[in-house]
């Protein structure tokens, strides 16, 4: 089972386990990681599960698809690094994913 780790705006850091083909949205709102409301419940209709990837994560994602890049375009404080946790599923590659969260979704 892959383990993230979440750092809020503040450095406190959250480890939490999830399950392979689960979004890093639902590992985190399922682990009550703060910081992460998910208004939309995952249906990329909204810009509240943002998360900044680590540098060292980046290029072993997918590249957001359009929907993702126009919906980024509504994330409080969008840096190169954003990315909408909804829209970046879980592999055994992505054991040890490391996501910054910004001081604020709104």
């Amino acid at each position: 089972m892959p383990t993230l780790t979440f750092i809020e705006h503040n450095g406190t850091e959250h480890k939490v386990s999830a399950d392979i083909g689960q979004s890093v949205m639902q590992a985190a709102t399922f682990a009550s990681v703060p910081g992460i409301p998910a208004d939309c419940g995952g249906a990329c209709a909204c810009a509240t599960c943002h998360a900044y990837v680590d540098e060292g994560w980046l290029a072993r994602l997918p590249a957001p698809d359009s929907t993702e890049n126009d919906m980024l375009d509504c994330a409080f404080e969008r840096r190169d690094t954003s990315r909408l946790t909804c829209q970046v599923f879980i592999t055994e590659e992505l054991d040890g994913l490391v996501l910054h969260l910004p001081a604020s979704q709104f």
